[in-house]
């Protein structure tokens, strides 16, 4: 698996002013090569900087995820085999698009499991694009400016790191069910 990570990105560096657009095509087909999207987050601040690698991720995080709306939309076997992954992972726990997004900082969760969580939630691919789209942005920020500084950490850092993520993905979670009882609460005194 290292070795097709690494030469996939040398024929990246080499490829001069073309390396943007095989970068975002890679992004695209990143599931089908079972590449981790950390890697590309990290591989996009250190071929391209901060600032492109970051525009360049979120381009082909974008098209990669109209294209998995489609395939999923199209080919039922890929959504329940997703599917199933996803009940092993989270059983029939339901999420909120700001848990989702949050399980989105953290590289050991299953991307496509995650955007198959936002399929669920929102009602039209319009909705889902945006939130995709506004779900990347930040780990796609912190990860190709900190990617090099993250994976030199000690394993206590990562450790608080990712702790600190998971108590906020349930923060997130109570936060939630108390808005949506306060919601309900002024529905109904609306009403009456």
């Amino acid at each position: 698996m290292e070795t097709v990570n690494d030469t996939v990105f040398q024929v990246i560096e080499e490829a001069g002013w073309i390396a943007p657009l095989i970068f975002i095509l890679l992004h695209v087909f990143r599931p089908v090569l079972l590449l981790p999207v950390v890697v590309f987050y990290i591989a996009g601040g250190y071929l391209f900087g901060i600032f492109y690698g970051t525009i360049y991720t979120l381009i082909g995080l974008a098209l990669m995820s109209a294209a998995f709306y489609a395939i999923v939309n199209v080919i039922p076997s890929a959504r329940h085999y997703l599917s199933r992954i996803k009940n092993k992972l989270f059983g029939n726990r339901q999420m909120t698009i700001g848990q989702v997004n949050i399980l989105r900082m953290m590289p050991f969760i299953h991307f496509q499991v995650l955007s198959l969580f936002l399929i669920e939630i929102t009602s039209s691919f319009r909705e889902y694009m945006r939130y995709s789209v506004a779900g990347v942005i930040l780990p796609t920020i912190t990860y190709t400016s900190f990617g090099g500084f993250i994976t030199t950490m000690p394993w206590y850092a990562t450790l608080s790191f990712f702790g600190f993520l998971a108590i906020i993905f349930f923060w997130f979670g109570q936060n939630q069910d108390d808005t949506k009882a306060e919601f309900n609460a002024i529905m109904a005194k609306a009403r009456s």
